[in-house]
């Protein structure tokens, strides 16, 4: 009963103090002038990633690198799958985003890249090193990208890309830093009580810890994303609901397993590299193979994604 209390709590904490982080730094942006892809790119999907990396970074210093790593993998499943799935229900998504489709190429080369230095079942400080780095020059290049946009958005040149439609006329720049504060605290907080309710669920239920941080903790720690990219997606800025996924896939691989590894090298065991890693591979590509081809997501494949998520769960569990 504890576990799942402590596990309860942990994740209403990461929520709450994901909104905190999202909100000071969305806010911050729109001071800036900074387009709502790029928000989505970088600080809306770092932001809504803050969960995994505490959580994974928690997992590991407690000795649980099969939750470590299986949080991120699993939160890159769900959001190819149920983050894209369920806003498609809500209005259709189109990839019309200027670049889009290099963002979405990018994701697809990382997926590859992580498949690759896996396969030998361990993630090492060194590819943790080689990560980060990889992670340091994709976020340079959309910092270069926002200061374009913003210069043409100053010009007048840049039509419908309006910032993001979050008030912060009554955030002055001290409280937005302090939902950022407020925001990294309760992560660290709730990263703590999701862990050590995950590992008393594992036990409890006979099941192991990579299976836990693919599915349940992994769905959790989900949930700021999918909060962001619906709440996105009601605005009608399929901009930053695109960008927060394929962002959130990028810096889950890059800088959570990265950051993690560097400090606690990861074991990657053989059911993830024979069926989550596939099932990983295969939602990155559907997602990026639609961008590429600017190919909208409507209701029906929204049910698809969202059924084929549903499944996968079905299936870890079952298998």
């Amino acid at each position: 009963m504890s576990s799942t209390l402590f596990f309860i709590a942990g994740l209403i904490l990461l929520i709450l103090a994901g909104d905190f982080l999202v909100r000071g730094a969305v806010s911050i942006a729109n001071r800036f002038h900074v387009p709502p892809l790029i928000i989505g790119l970088t600080i809306i999907s770092m932001g809504t990633s803050a969960p995994e990396l505490f959580v994974s970074l928690q997992a590991a210093l407690e000795g649980a690198p099969g939750l470590a790593v299986g949080n991120a993998v699993g939160s890159n499943i769900a959001n190819a799958l149920v983050v894209m799935g369920l806003p498609a229900l809500v209005a259709p998504i189109y990839f019309t985003a200027p670049g889009i489709r290099r963002s979405a190429l990018f994701m697809i080369v990382i997926s590859l890249g992580f498949a690759f230095i896996a396969a030998d079942g361990m993630i090492s400080a060194l590819d943790g090193l080689i990560f980060v780095i990889a992670l340091i020059v994709y976020l340079l290049y959309s910092v270069l990208a926002a200061s374009k946009a913003r210069k043409i958005k100053l010009e007048g040149n840049l039509n419908g890309d309006a910032d993001l439609d979050i008030p912060d006329e009554g955030d002055t720049l001290l409280k937005s830093l302090m939902f950022l504060a407020f925001g990294f605290v309760g992560l660290a907080i709730g990263a703590k009580l999701i862990v050590d309710g995950a590992l008393g669920l594992a036990a409890i239920w006979g099941i192991g810890e990579t299976v836990i941080g693919t599915t349940i903790v992994a769905f959790g720690t989900t949930l700021p994303e999918i909060a962001a990219t619906l709440a996105a997606s009601f605005r009608r800025e399929a901009g930053m609901a695109i960008g927060n996924v394929i962002g959130s896939n990028i810096f889950n691989l890059l800088g959570i397993l990265g950051i993690t590894a560097m400090i606690f090298p990861l074991p990657v065991v053989a059911s993830l590299l024979q069926f989550d890693l596939w099932v990983l591979l295969f939602s990155s590509a559907l997602v990026g193979a639609l961008a590429l081809m600017r190919r909208p997501i409507g209701k029906l494949f929204g049910l698809a994604l969202t059924a084929s998520y549903a499944t996968y769960l079905f299936l870890s569990f079952t298998g």
